[in-house]
């Protein structure tokens, strides 16, 4: 696995911001052949907007991956995490460092920016998109993206992953994002069949309904069996679906400046 590890290890910001942009754009072309729902929102507006909040996750990122170099170094040198530890394959060190980095800082932390009060009001930014597509998954606040980055870390140095392994999972989950939230009609047999392991399209959706408890299901972004082992998973007609939540006005669903006001507007109510 010399050649995998190399690659990712040694693989440039603009290949990584290559591969966000081609995903996004296959999954606007599946869009524009076989979407799920038609709407009368302008889709470049709205997806402007998203990409707005892709900016802020970039740059974030950027930030985040230069302060932490010195972590996953340090880790390395010291043998720091449970990887350093076992005596297993490497191709079964991946498949566990991919599968931890999905239930803790995917699954759990999402879990959580559901459960905590003020969690919940950075992510309610991403839940309160009337128009679930692609974009949906660049729309996080950087609040709750910091959130998702920090979760990131405590994985890293609780298993000490390799940084190819990190990457090559930042790489899949990119990919599962805009699956999971593209607004296309697969067929019912074949959405249905890819949830059994994987988050399918269908199953993304309801997480996005406006109202408990559908809101508060399919936590999942790459595999569903940790929502299956859970307790969390649920599976119904994507025709009784609506976006948004229940406590923002759908008017101000596009407008960035109002979004980014929201978790510290304390007006805004919550059951949390």
């Amino acid at each position: 696995m010399d050649p995998f590890i190399t690659f990712f290890e040694t693989m440039p910001s603009w290949q990584k911001l290559a591969w966000i942009f081609i995903c996004l754009s296959i999954s606007w072309l599946a869009e524009a052949a076989i979407p799920l729902t038609k709407s009368a929102i302008s889709k470049w507006r709205h997806d402007g907007v998203n990409l707005l909040f892709l900016c802020t996750s970039i740059v974030i990122n950027l930030l985040f991956g230069i302060a932490t170099v010195g972590i996953f170094f340090w880790a390395k040198t010291h043998h720091f995490g449970l990887l350093y530890h076992i005596s297993i394959p490497l191709w079964a060190k991946l498949l566990v460092s991919v599968m931890m980095l999905d239930f803790i800082a995917q699954w759990l932390a999402h879990f959580l920016l559901h459960r905590i009060k003020w969690m919940w009001k950075f992510h309610l930014v991403h839940h309160s998109d009337i128009l679930v597509n692609a974009s949906t998954g660049t729309r996080h606040h950087p609040g709750d993206y910091f959130i998702r980055e920090f979760f990131s870390l405590i994985t890293v140095l609780l298993f000490g992953i390799p940084v190819a392994f990190y990457l090559f999972y930042r790489i899949a989950t990119v990919f599962f994002t805009y699956l999971t939230h593209a607004n296309i009609a697969l067929p019912s047999w074949l959405d249905y069949a890819i949830s059994w392991i994987f988050i399918s399209p269908n199953m993304h959706k309801f997480h996005h309904h406006h109202q408990r408890p559908w809101t508060d299901t399919n936590f999942g972004n790459i595999f569903s069996f940790w929502d299956r082992l859970l307790g969390t998973l649920i599976y119904d007609d994507p025709k009784k679906i609506h976006y948004g939540v229940d406590v923002l006005p759908d008017i101000r669903s596009d407008n960035a400046w109002y979004q980014m006001k929201v978790p510290f507007d304390k007006h805004i109510k919550t059951d949390y």
